[in-house]
């Protein structure tokens, strides 16, 4: 019989005077194991180091190297899921106020790829005129970026993708570029809500976008877990490799 899982995503093994917890193994994990691989994937973002910031286009730094790029509402816990593929909790600034990034930070990697965080879109706490000037940076950098080999979009797992992200999807899907999406705060949900709201967004995914869907990975992603964490290195890797 499987050990039953708690909230966290652990099994739970139960003795006669103890709990003892294992990690729940993934999918990706099962069958890098299978092929004959056991070890943990590389970490492409660990040793990653601030290079630039940029609030203006003319501001961005040449075209040369690969490009991630990150995106995501304000308060989705783009920066918290920045730190914990780093490895590095104060890489990202994670700020308490939603809305507070209002330029393009630029991280150099170890292999030479940079990652680019973009500004929150949707809610933030300024004026609408600041809130258009960075946003229309966001949509600029990811629409006409050439070097750009990878989206990263943060969609709280709690709220789901809305108008906003299928917006910037919408303007990404078709240029045939990967597009990883991490579903945040999946630990706020117990195992079964968790798991549906994954679900629910692979299906809003593969009803809009059809055979681009193929394109899109979906994870649930938690940063007090790790949960998704060493499945979007796998993800992140390939696009750099």
């Amino acid at each position: 019989m499987d050990s039953p899982i708690d909230a966290r995503g652990f099994a739970v093994s139960r003795g006669r005077n103890a709990v003892k917890k294992r990690a729940i193994v993934t999918d990706s994990e099962r069958a890098a194991k299978a092929g004959g691989v056991h070890e943990k994937p590389r970490a492409p973002l660990v040793g990653a180091t601030f290079e630039t910031a940029a609030s203006a286009l003319d501001q961005l730094p040449p075209m040369g190297p690969p490009e991630i790029a990150v995106a995501g509402r304000s308060n989705a816990g783009k920066s918290s899921a920045i730190n914990a593929l780093a490895r590095h909790k104060g890489l990202a600034f994670a700020s308490r106020t939603p809305g507070r990034t209002r330029q393009i930070n630029f991280f150099q990697l170890r292999g030479g790829a940079r990652l680019a965080d973009l500004p929150g879109y949707g809610y933030a706490a300024v004026p609408d005129a600041v809130k258009e000037q960075w946003q229309a940076l966001l949509w600029q950098y990811l629409t006409n970026r050439a070097t750009i080999v990878g989206l990263v979009l943060v969609s709280d797992a709690r709220h789901g993708l809305k108008d906003l992200d299928f917006q910037v999807l919408d303007a990404f899907v078709p240029s045939a570029r990967p597009v990883l999406l991490l579903a945040t705060k999946s630990d706020k949900l117990n195992i079964a809500n968790g798991t549906r709201a994954v679900s629910q967004m692979r299906l809003q995914i593969a009803e809009r976008y059809g055979d681009a869907r193929r394109n899109i990975v979906a994870l649930g992603f938690a940063v007090p877990t790790g949960m998704g964490v060493d499945d979007a290195d796998r993800v992140i890797e390939q696009w750099i490799a």
